[in-house]
C-alpha cells in the first residue's frame, strides 16, 4: 500500500510539473531568434522520451550550407538545407531524464541561436495481451466462423445421441 502511494504521488507531481511548463504541450515551438534571420525551433517543444522531434533552423544567408545543432537532450544533429531552411530530425533517447534542455544552433557564418526542448517521461502503462487484430470479428469471416462452430457443436450432439442409442441397443434396451 505504501509503494502505491509513492507511485501515485510521483505521477501527480509529474502531471503538475508538466502543467506548469509554459507553452502548449506537444505543440510547436516558438523559434528562438538570434539575428535578423537566424533561429532554431524544435517540434514538438515538449516531448516524451523515445519521441522523434524535428528541428527547423535558419542561419541568415548561410542556409545553403549544413549547420550543427547540439543539445544534452539528444546530442549532435546536422541540419541540412531544405527549401530555404535547415532541417533535421532526432529521437530523444529512452533513458533521458525529464526536464528542460537547451538546443543550440551553430551556423557556419558564426551566427548562433538557442531554444528549449522540454523532455517528459510519462511512464507507459501495461498493455493488454496480444490477442490479434480482431480480424475475425467483422466482415464475412465472422459469420463463417460462427456457422462452422455451430456445425461442430451439432455434429458433437449428433454423435453423442448416436452413441447413446447404440449403447442402448447393445444392452437390449
Amino acid at each position: 500500500m505504501h509503494a502505491a502511494k509513492i507511485v501515485g504521488r510521483t505521477i501527480a507531481a509529474g502531471a503538475v510539473a508538466t502543467a506548469l511548463v509554459p507553452g502548449p504541450v506537444g505543440g510547436n515551438a516558438a523559434p528562438a531568434w538570434a539575428g535578423p534571420n537566424t533561429f532554431v525551433e524544435v517540434t514538438p517543444s515538449t516531448a516524451q522520451v523515445g519521441t522523434r522531434v524535428t528541428i527547423r533552423a535558419s542561419c541568415d544567408n548561410a542556409n545553403n550550407q549544413q549547420a550543427t545543432v547540439l543539445s544534452d537532450a539528444f546530442g549532435r544533429v546536422i541540419v541540412r538545407p531544405d527549401n530555404g531552411f535547415l532541417t533535421g530530425a532526432v529521437t530523444i533517447p529512452g533513458n533521458k531524464a525529464p526536464g528542460p534542455y537547451a538546443v543550440n544552433l551553430n551556423c557556419p557564418n558564426n551566427e548562433r541561436a538557442t531554444t528549449t526542448l522540454t523532455v517528459v517521461n510519462m511512464g507507459q502503462g501495461s498493455q493488454g495481451p496480444a490477442t490479434g487484430g480482431g480480424g475475425t470479428a467483422s466482415g464475412i469471416a465472422g459469420p463463417l466462423i460462427l456457422a462452422g462452430g455451430l456445425g461442430v457443436v451439432a455434429l458433437g450432439v449428433g454423435f453423442g445421441l448416436f452413441g447413446r442409442q447404440r449403447r442402448r441397443n447393445e444392452l437390449g434396451g
